[in-house]
């Protein structure tokens, strides 16, 4: 796995990455990894990131069951974003819908559209929160 420590991390070790749903081509989330988080998601194929506010290690779904299998890793020409392709189960954005790119800005008159439907009741799946 040399090509985890070629990657470009900024001074906290991160890098960010962004997931896309393989079938359909939907960026799903953007969150940021570090080399732990990388080489977890490569070992069990299911992805694993950083998260700066909570300031902790995560697996995606770890508390709702809805995990990301991982199909591809990619990254790009200057090596310093990832472009993950995964499986998605269930919704993929914390707040209930399949993707956290739920929202839509009208250009014309600056409303926020919802441009998809909630899947689950986030109340439901993170109870402990």
């Amino acid at each position: 796995m040399n090509w985890i420590g070629q990657l470009k991390y900024d001074s906290n070790g991160l890098i960010p990455a962004i997931i896309q749903e393989e079938s359909t081509g939907k960026v799903l989330m953007m969150a940021y990894m570090n080399k732990d988080s990388i080489e977890m998601t490569v070992k069990t194929g299911k992805t694993h990131f950083w998260s700066r506010s909570r300031n902790k290690f995560w697996m995606k779904g770890e508390s709702s069951g809805h995990v990301q299998l991982v199909k591809n890793i990619s990254f790009d020409c200057d090596a310093d974003t990832l472009l993950i392709q995964v499986e998605q189960v269930g919704a993929a954005c914390h707040e209930g819908y399949k993707t956290c790119f739920f929202r839509t800005v009208n250009t014309n008159d600056g409303t926020i559209v919802i441009n998809q439907e909630r899947l689950v009741d986030p109340n439901q799946v993170y109870c402990n929160k």
